[in-house]
């Protein structure tokens, strides 16, 4: 299911505050870096008539009249998996608290193992009935789309968001955002055009009349928000630069913007002052991909991408394939390496891929990539016969690390225990199998028919699947911090429930990575 899930992956951002991009150590919540590109206040200056003063009609003519639902449908319960391809019912949140929901799904962390991600994936883009509590602000979609936009998962985000209501304000301001790092403004943009009552901020307006091609008037509307001081000088900075190029060309360049919003983003690249976006929050990353930024950044931020699953395997080595590197070190190494064992691969040179897989794997370990790398190679690796001892170990474990786990376990032929636990793990059958590490210990109870924890085995009977869930997301996390009990729970939570895969998958990720996440 990961390269499914990797192709309706997507990501956003807008806002123009805060820390300087150096500070970062992690990256920023996609909440951190929404834009304020709608105003949740009318953006008229016509003051209302004083109480004492009736109402004057200023002509005859019938005034239009806007109707709106008092209790608009909460968009809680929007997805684009249906339980047919989920596997998940359509009661999966139903019985469990909107509060409690959203604050799990917000407090659950993106930098984990991909088998994970995959999982918070489907529980984000499920289809399913609103939960109790729900009403029409829709806390808890918006924190489902968020979640999207943490992974980069542009797409899928963009796609939810479009199901919903988009002249809601907080859902417009996700869609503006995500139309601009995905190149679709101009839907975005005719929406500000057309309805006035989203109040889009300034900037919003004067991009868009700039983006329609009617500059005199977004040069009018700056100078309107210049007069009512409703834009800040780096705004007007930025904005009139953007308007007039000519104007400021032999001028020092501006400089680097904190937290910038896809709307800074977009603007610097129309002034040709384009941000580098390895700093930034991963779904700037998308920028990169185009066919009109250098090959450097192309795979770098396909590495990113890829990490999180918001990117498909395909994207990735189509990239590492697209040209000859020209240097050495780092990103040009993993370039060749890939390149040397695609083309021995190809050619079905068993010596020459037991040349170059050693060398393909470890830069793929170096940029945290191993899993996209089985994905698409196994299939090739799987069906090559591999003499060498040393070799034939390492296809294996690429195999286990993709779909084809379980079809490689049962072709392969142990002969150290270590090879023996990964067998079983990918059969799903542990029986046997023993250690004293208590890090394997904890992925061997798991299997073995440890209990689900009584609070989630009554979450789960009590019809809170979708609450479980998320909780046993957080325990495995937890899992990898070093809480071997919490990793045997959730193993047994994800293998009671029917995510047999998931549970064979994130264990063996686990088990053969060198990193815990």
């Amino acid at each position: 299911m990961r390269t499914n899930l990797r192709r309706i992956l997507a990501h956003v951002a807008l806002g123009f505050a805060a820390a300087p991009l150096a500070a970062q150590d992690k990256p920023l919540s996609a909440i951190d870096w929404l834009s304020q590109s709608v105003e949740t206040r009318a953006m008229s200056a016509i003051a209302a008539p004083r109480p004492a003063e009736p109402p004057i009609a200023d002509t005859a003519a019938t005034p239009d009249i806007t109707v709106s639902a008092l209790d608009k449908p909460s968009p809680d319960g929007i997805g684009l998996l249906g339980p047919d391809v989920t596997g998940l019912p359509a009661n999966l949140w139903s019985g469990s608290d909107i509060a409690e929901l959203t604050t799990l799904i917000q407090a659950e962390r993106v930098e984990t193992l991909p088998a994970i991600q995959d999982l918070i994936v489907t529980l984000m883009l499920a289809k399913a009935d609103a939960p109790l509590g729900a009403t029409s602000d829709g806390a808890m979609f918006l924190a489902r789309v968020d979640k999207l936009l943490d992974l980069g998962a542009l797409e899928p985000a963009q796609a939810m968001l479009e199901e919903a209501d988009l002249e809601r304000p907080e859902i417009f301001r996700r869609w503006f955002d995500v139309s601009l790092l995905t190149g679709t403004e101009d839907a975005a943009c005719t929406m500000v055009r057309d309805r006035m009552t989203l109040a889009s901020t300034y900037p919003a307006r004067i991009f868009c009349l700039a983006r329609n091609g009617d500059w005199s008037a977004a040069v009018l509307t700056l100078n309107t928000a210049l007069a009512l001081d409703a834009v800040t000088p780096e705004e007007d900075d930025l904005i009139s630069r953007f308007l007039d190029p000519d104007l400021f060309e032999g001028t020092d360049p501006l400089p680097p913007p904190t937290r910038p919003s896809p709307l800074v983003f977009r603007m610097r690249e129309g002034i040709a002052e384009p941000l580098p976006t390895a700093n930034l929050a991963r779904a700037f990353s998308h920028a990169d991909l185009r066919p009109t930024a250098p090959w450097r950044n192309q795979i770098e931020a396909a590495e990113r991408l890829a990490r999180s699953g918001a990117v498909s395997e395909n994207v990735l080595f189509g990239f590492y394939m697209e040209q000859t590197p020209a240097a050495s070190g780092g990103i040009w190494d993993r370039a060749t390496a890939i390149q040397d064992f695609d083309n021995a691969l190809t050619a079905g040179d068993g010596a020459e891929v037991a040349a170059t897989l050693p060398a393909a794997f470890a830069a793929m370990g170096e940029v945290k990539t191993e899993v996209p790398f089985a994905h698409f190679y196994a299939p090739a690796l799987t069906q090559l016969t591999l003499d060498d001892t040393a070799t034939a170990l390492l296809a294996f474990r690429v195999a286990l690390l993709s779909p084809l786990y379980e079809t490689a376990a049962n072709a392969y032929v142990p002969t150290t225990d270590e090879e023996r636990l990964w067998q079983a793990v990918a059969r799903g059958d542990v029986a046997g199998v023993t250690s004293v590490d208590p890090h394997v210990q904890a992925i061997i109870a798991g299997f073995a028919g440890a209990p689900v924890p009584e609070h989630l085995a009554t979450e789960i009977r009590e019809g809170q699947l979708g609450e479980a869930l998320l909780r046993a997301v957080s325990l495995f996390n937890q899992g990898l911090d070093g809480d071997h009990a919490a990793l045997t729970d959730a193993i047994a939570v994800f293998r009671n429930v029917g995510l047999e895969d998931t549970a064979r998958r994130a264990a063996l990720e686990y088990l053969l990575l060198d990193r815990p996440a």
